[in-house]
């Protein structure tokens, strides 16, 4: 399995911004720019490696399974391949796939599947697309949606095996000595995917005091990102509620950065507050430790991601910090 992916990453690497499946994935969805198709798609070609698959896997004991197991995946689309990982992870484990795609990611994904049997045919008997809402026939399930959909997924895969994700947010913590390329790779966290993932920076932890200009200054190269219409839409919204209510905000034109106390923030605001020393940091980390999906910074004992790469997990990088091979194993 560890060759047909790393044939598979030789195809993703093929990709460029010609190729007419990512047109047609736009078209589908416009919230998947080419460009922030080719990020994910890059991402994944420089994970699909041999060297990088074989590292992953020697964390692991994995056993040829005479029976293996059906997995069910039900797919998030929020960002482009968002569910790739989990199907990667089935199927290294030995098991079968059953996979629900979100209608928002179908065409990246279809194409994913297609190009993995294409590789090794043997596949059309691990993976099946499940085409209706209605799951059958499988032994275990890994499901990822919103707060609501998970309430939903507790009550009705209670009696299987399962790994169920909910929403979580990123956030950022600051020490204001950041250099002014630091400040640039924040801009990654925060906007790449149009700021839609759960690993992008939507909360900012900034020292009493901070200096807001010189990372206004860092973010101005997304300023294009207010001419695709459904972010502008969000923007234009936001911005008429806060000044509706009088809540104090700032305002660059494209972004519009907000005090204040909730970890979540809605698309094109950045949420941000004030802390006096590491205790503050600490106590905010443990109120919201269950609702954070990544950290990041270069503040030391945080074990925190580096600026710029919230967006470029490893393998190893679990969503929710659940080790999807470990749960596998033991189904």
């Amino acid at each position: 399995m560890v060759d047909v992916l790393s044939k598979l990453g030789d195809k993703f690497r093929e990709i460029n911004s010609e190729t007419p499946l990512l047109q047609q994935a736009y078209l589908y969805n416009n919230w998947f720019t080419i460009d922030m198709q080719l990020k994910s798609i890059h991402a994944w070609a420089d994970i699909l490696t041999k060297v990088n698959l074989e590292d992953w896997l020697k964390n692991y004991q994995i056993s040829v399974r005479t029976e293996p197991k059906t997995v069910a995946i039900i797919m998030a689309g929020n960002i482009p391949l968002v569910g790739f990982h989990d199907l990667l992870c089935v199927l290294l484990s030995g098991n079968k796939a059953l996979v629900k795609m979100s209608s928002d990611d179908k065409q990246l994904m279809s194409w994913v599947i297609t190009t993995l049997i294409e590789i090794e045919p043997s596949l059309s008997e691990k993976i099946k697309i499940a085409e209706d809402y209605q799951l059958k026939n499988f032994d275990a399930i890994i499901a990822t949606g919103s707060n609501n959909s998970n309430r939903y997924f507790e009550y009705y895969f209670k009696d299987k095996p399962h790994l169920l994700r909910k929403t979580r947010n990123s956030l950022a913590v600051l020490s204001g000595n950041e250099s002014p390329q630091e400040l640039d790779l924040l801009a990654d966290d925060v906007f790449l995917y149009f700021g839609m993932g759960c690993r992008n920076v939507s909360k900012l932890l900034l020292p009493k005091g901070y200096n807001l200009e010189p990372m206004f200054l860092a973010f101005e190269r997304y300023k294009d990102i207010i001419n695709h219409n459904k972010f502008a839409n969000n923007y234009t919204y936001h911005k008429a509620l806060f000044l509706m209510n009088q809540d104090p905000h700032l305002d660059n034109g494209f972004l519009i950065v907000k005090q204040d106390d909730s970890l979540s923030s809605p698309l094109s605001v950045l949420m941000f507050q004030f802390y006096e020393n590491e205790q503050d940091i600490q106590t905010f980390l443990e109120l919201h430790k269950d609702n954070i999906q990544c950290v990041v910074g270069n503040l030391p004992g945080m074990n925190a991601v580096p600026f710029g790469k919230s967006q470029q997990p490893a393998l190893s990088d679990y969503a929710d910090g659940i080790d999807t091979m470990a749960f596998l194993a033991g189904i």
